[in-house]
């Protein structure tokens, strides 16, 4: 049987019609269970849009949680061989934990729905942001942070793959690298449309208050295990999950590590379970020899069905 690795998407991925080939029953009814939860039609904003609304953190966060999971169940109808390992970039993290039965669906949705709340809340609009640097390693990208003298926050928040590097913090601090970037060897560096600066020290109050929501929702022992944005390590007990949480929101999301333990655990392939390819795209530039395997949309969704399925 093949090892592979279920990888939830996350914030970025979302768009406008997505999951709109899909004609299963069980896609469907899934947003609809996240409609019931959420007391808003995120049916209607995923097929309708506008998509300025779907792009708010608060609105974000649930529909893309509710995309990942109506994949997930459909791939759970297929019969197939269960994955070895679960991983979730960032709000994926949520997703993945949903999969493994550790934690419920109707919780998750209200807990990201807080979560992007408390995120739009931490800071002002429009005085945060990130950037990605590209053509540096990690610890170049650490080194070009810590050249910044200005006010305000600049650190690294996103290790997605090898030379590229998502810096968040106050905006003034990102204009700095857009403009600085090359002079310390990036080959560019580019806004990331992002309403918020995640995953930096500016989410710490955002953080705090999560945890204390996480308090009151229960959380299980995985039944696949899940690797932590963290640190790219499992965790069995619900306390350790929830301070995993706690700590992902304002510190760096280990993509590129996640990947290379996985790969190192033996996992031979990689299920990107969710809309979009982004990362599916990462892991071909972290682990060239692994197969990443979209399902998007339908076609590629059976094609990688049909891959896991020939290898068990």
């Amino acid at each position: 049987m093949m090892n592979y690795a279920m990888l939830f998407p996350g914030q970025g991925s979302q768009s406008v019609g997505m999951l709109g080939g899909f004609a299963a029953p069980v896609v469907a009814q899934t947003f609809d269970e996240a409609s019931a939860v959420l007391g808003w039609d995120v049916g209607a904003l995923v097929r309708e849009g506008p998509e300025q609304e779907l792009n708010r953190t608060q609105r974000t966060q649930p529909a893309l949680l509710a995309a990942d999971i109506a994949l997930w169940r459909l791939w759970q109808q297929r019969g197939l061989p269960p994955p070895t390992a679960l991983a979730g970039h960032s709000l994926g993290e949520y997703a993945a934990l949903v999969a493994a039965a550790a934690l419920d669906f109707s919780d998750a949705l209200r807990l990201v729905e807080r979560r992007g709340a408390l995120m739009q809340a931490a800071v002002p609009e429009g005085t945060g942001a990130m950037a990605a640097v590209i053509g540096l390693d990690d610890a170049q990208v650490a080194a070009l942070c810590a050249a910044y003298t200005g006010e305000g926050v600049l650190e690294p928040a996103n290790f997605n793959s090898p030379g590229q590097v998502v810096v968040a913090g106050h905006a003034r601090a990102i204009d700095w690298v857009l403009g600085e970037a090359k002079t310390h060897g990036a080959r560019m560096a580019v806004r990331v449309p992002m309403s918020v600066p995640s995953h930096c020290s500016l989410m710490r109050g955002a953080a705090e208050a999560l945890f204390a929501e996480m308090a009151k929702i229960e959380l299980r022992t995985p039944q696949i295990p899940v690797l932590h944005n963290l640190d790219a390590a499992p965790r069995r007990e619900p306390d350790a999950i929830r301070v995993a949480l706690r700590e992902q929101l304002h510190r760096p999301v280990r993509w590129t590590q996640t990947i290379e333990a996985l790969v190192g655990d033996g996992i031979a392939a990689f299920v990107e379970c969710g809309p979009g390819r982004v990362l599916c795209g990462l892991g071909k530039r972290i682990a060239k020899a692994v197969p990443a395997l979209p399902t998007d949309d339908p076609a590629a969704f059976d094609k990688a069905s049909a891959a896991i399925a020939a290898a068990g």
